[in-house]
């Protein structure tokens, strides 16, 4: 029942007075939507504008050398790179499927590149670029999209998680993890990334709530990418994704996530945080995505291609490549060898995804139990008797 109709239904019985609440014109409406963008915009963490310009801000101060800005560039030249062979390779039947990254390179490198060796990451199956940080092979990321193993490779070497495909169920890990390290008396952090779409899962929320009671030394870093396959973000939340931080206890900060400045800064400075004893942060990397959710999405069913049109002129890799030219910090020759390498790893993802072996079908049996158990013996022996009547049945 509308509060309308309450009010109505008083007035006839003689009690009370009929009241509405007054609409706004729509001129006022229309007028007041650039103020809340522009609001909003003034909340935006940025050290590189979209045309390459490089501006200081108060609180996110960074000091990198040529080198360090040059090896910026070439991570999410290569990491783009080999995004792009793997979305090929899967049009191509070499993969099952393939989530890209296009257009968050810088989230993800920024927020890696802000990691010590002794942080430890939870990603969801979309965090390539942080994985590159991590010194994941990148061919290592495709053998479970191929269908040949779990993951590819050991979480303990790198610090770096298997990918998570429930959605959200990763950051409860993160909290549980970060709570153990505080335990530990440790110094390092944990990093839990998702998407503006898991941000509305429980597993989420909870675990807002455990790592903010506990002071848990975990960042939350959610990369919106304004879709979760096709619900755009203002379905999911009327507030802000970072502003959410607030009512758990915690801070909250939205960097635009296409400047991989400062979502170095932002990331590293919560890092510090977290370290120091301070608690959680969530960052929210205001970016774009670029491409489908995953190969199966076609996005053009439910997104305009002028919204496209109008992220592709922040896109992350250009405006630092500008940045660099600009500033005389990395010259054609420099430009020429990224991109040359670039093609050496193409080739090289190529070559390895076709010559993938199958997995041992009777791997999936192994590492279940420590000491073994009696169900999965009874289950392995089943499974290879299942497996021996096919050679049975083509040598008869």
């Amino acid at each position: 029942m509308t509060v309308e109709s309450t009010a109505a239904r008083k007035n006839t019985r003689g009690g009370g007075k009929r009241t509405t609440a007054k609409k706004a014109s729509p001129a006022k409406a229309k007028a007041a939507a650039p103020a809340a963008a522009e609001a909003e915009q003034d909340q935006l963490v940025q050290l590189l504008t979209p045309e390459g310009k490089r501006v200081e801000h108060p609180d996110y101060a960074i000091d990198l050398s040529d080198e360090e800005l040059r090896g910026l560039y070439r991570d999410m030249v290569l990491t783009r790179r080999f995004d792009a062979e793997a979305t090929t390779l899967q049009r191509q039947g070499e993969l099952g499927l393939w989530a890209s990254l296009l257009g968050q390179e810088a989230a993800q490198i920024g927020s890696g590149r802000a990691l010590r060796d002794d942080d430890y990451v939870f990603p969801t199956y979309r965090e390539h670029g942080v994985a590159w940080c991590r010194g994941v092979d990148p061919t290592n990321l495709l053998g479970m999209f191929r269908g040949v193993n779990n993951g590819g490779w050991d979480p303990t070497t790198n610090n770096f998680h298997l990918y998570t495909i429930v959605i959200g169920s990763q950051a409860l890990h993160a909290t549980g993890y970060a709570m153990g390290v505080q335990k530990d008396g440790a110094d390092s952090a944990v990093i839990a990334y998702f998407g503006d779409g898991a941000s509305s899962q429980g597993d989420v929320a909870e675990s807002f709530t455990f790592s903010a009671v506990y002071n848990a030394p975990v960042v939350f870093f959610c990369q919106n990418n304004q879709w979760a396959i096709s619900e755009p973000t203002e379905k999911q939340t009327r507030v802000p994704l970072y502003q959410r931080a607030r009512g758990y206890g915690f801070p909250g900060v939205r960097v635009d996530g296409n400047d991989v400045l400062a979502c170095l800064a932002v990331t590293k400075a919560a890092l510090e945080r977290a370290r120091a004893g301070e608690g959680p942060t969530l960052v929210e990397a205001f970016t774009y995505r670029m491409g489908a959710h995953t190969t199966s999405d076609d996005p053009t069913r439910y997104r305009p291609d002028e919204e496209r049109e109008a992220w592709e002129a922040k896109d992350p890799i250009l405006r630092l490549r500008t940045y660099l030219e600009t500033e005389g910090i990395a010259d054609q020759a420099y430009l020429d060898a990224v991109e040359e390498e670039s093609e050496a790893l193409g080739k090289r993802v190529r070559e390895v995804v076709r010559t993938m072996p199958d997995p041992d079908t009777m791997a999936i049996f192994e590492n279940v139990y420590a000491d073994g158990h009696a169900l999965v013996d009874e289950e392995r022996a089943q499974f290879a008797a299942y497996q021996a009547s096919f050679v049975d049945a083509e040598e008869n």
